[in-house]
C-alpha cells in the first residue's frame, strides 16, 4: 500500500502523526508519503518517506498543489488538518480525516457524508510507555506539550516562581502560542524555570523521567483530553491535573486533581514531595495503567489494518 499522510499545521515530528501513524505503515511495510511544512520547522524529512514540503498554513491553491504531488499512485490520503478537506485534488485516493482540532458537529456530519472521519475513539491517543523508568525525584516539575494562555501558562509561572524556596525546579518542553513567549522568555531570563521549546516527543519522553510531577493545567475551555497525561503516566511520573484530565488520573489513581490556580498546584507539588512512598506508588500506578491500555505498539496493528480496509487493499498486501 502506498499512503499519503499531511499537514500544514502540526509539526513534521508531531508524535501521532509521525511517530505513531507513519512509523507504524513503514514497520508493516507500507511506503508513506508525507506532506508537511518540513523548511518552516527547519526539519529534515526522516529516511524511508517521500517528503513534500509545503508552508504552514498554506493558502487553499498551494496546499492543493502539495497533495496533488503527494496522492500521486497513493492508495489513500489521510489528512490531520480540516483546511486540507478544501483543498482536496479531483482525482484521488480515498480521504481518511484524523480529527486532531475542535470543530462543529456540522463539520463533523458534512466531512462524514464524504470521508472516513476518525476520532481517538477509532485510533487511540496512546505513548510510548517506558519498560522501567527511574522513580519520581524531588526537585523539579515537568509540563510536555504545547504552551498557551488555556494551558495554564500563567499559573505555571506563578507555580515556579512560588517554588523556587522550596528547592523545586520547573522544565518546560513544548512549542508556546505568539503571544506567551515573552513571558516564557522573560521568567527564564530571571532565573524561574527553564524552557526547552520544541523537542520532539521521543526526546521529551526521556527528559521528563525522573521528575517529581507531570502538570497538565487546561482550562475548561480545552475539550480535547490532555494527551500528555498518557507520557506521563508512560514515564512513572504522578500526574497533577486540572479537571479536564480527572477521566484518566482518577481512573488509573496515578496523581491529584487540583482547580486551575496557584495555590491549589502548589499545595499538591509540596505534598508530593514531602511524601516520597506517595509519590512513587503514585507513579507505579500510573506506568502499569499506561503499559496495560496506552501503549502505542499494543494499538500499532490495528492502526495499519484499519488503513489497509480504507485503501481497500488486502491485509497482507505489502508495498512493493
Amino acid at each position: 500500500m502506498r499512503a499519503c499522510v499531511a499537514t500544514t499545521v502540526h509539526h513534521p515530528e508531531d508524535a501521532r502523526i509521525m511517530h505513531r501513524q507513519i512509523r507504524a505503515l513503514i514497520d508493516a511495510g507500507h511506503e508513506v508519503t508525507y506532506v508537511a511544512p518540513f523548511t518552516h520547522f527547519n526539519v529534515t524529512p526522516a529516511m524511508g518517506i517521500a517528503a513534500v514540503d509545503v508552508a504552514h498554513r498554506a493558502s487553499l491553491g498551494r496546499a492543493r498543489g502539495a497533495l496533488r504531488r503527494g496522492v500521486r499512485d497513493a492508495d489513500l490520503l489521510i489528512v490531520h488538518d480540516h483546511r486540507l478537506l478544501h483543498a482536496l485534488p479531483y482525482r484521488r485516493p480515498p480521504v481518511v480525516w484524523d480529527v486532531r482540532e475542535q470543530v462543529s458537529p456540522r463539520q463533523f456530519a458534512r466531512a462524514g457524508r464524504r470521508h472516513q472521519v476518525v476520532t481517538s475513539a477509532v485510533v487511540p491517543e496512546a505513548t510510548l510507555v517506558s519498560p522501567s523508568p527511574p522513580p519520581p525525584g524531588d526537585t523539579r516539575v515537568v509540563h510536555i506539550g504545547r504552551l498557551a494562555g488555556e494551558r495554564g501558562v500563567s499559573e505555571l509561572i506563578g507555580l515556579a516562581e512560588r517554588l523556587v524556596p522550596h528547592g523545586v525546579r520547573m522544565d518546560l518542553i513544548g512549542a508556546a502560542a505568539p503571544d506567551v513567549r515573552p513571558l516564557l522568555r522573560d521568567a527564564q531570563r530571571v532565573g524561574l524555570l527553564d524552557w526547552f521549546g520544541y523537542v520532539p516527543n521521543r526526546h521529551a519522553l526521556r527528559m521528563a523521567e525522573g521528575a517529581l510531577a507531570g502538570l497538565s493545567l487546561a482550562d475548561d475551555t480545552v475539550r480535547t483530553l490532555p494527551t500528555k497525561i498518557m507520557d506521563y503516566m508512560g514515564r512513572g511520573l504522578p500526574v497533577i491535573t486540572t479537571p479536564q484530565g480527572a477521566s484518566l488520573v482518577e481512573n488509573a489513581g496515578c496523581g491529584l486533581v487540583v482547580p486551575l490556580n496557584v495555590d491549589a498546584v502548589l499545595n499538591a507539588v509540596l505534598d508530593l514531595k514531602e511524601n516520597p512512598e506517595r509519590r512513587v506508588r503514585l507513579g507505579e500506578l500510573g506506568h502499569a495503567q499506561a503499559r496495560t491500555h496506552h501503549h502505542w505498539p499494543d494499538h500499532a496493528a490495528s492502526f495499519v489494518r484499519r488503513a489497509e480496509s480504507w485503501a481497500g487493499v488486502p491485509a497482507h498486501a505489502l508495498a512493493v
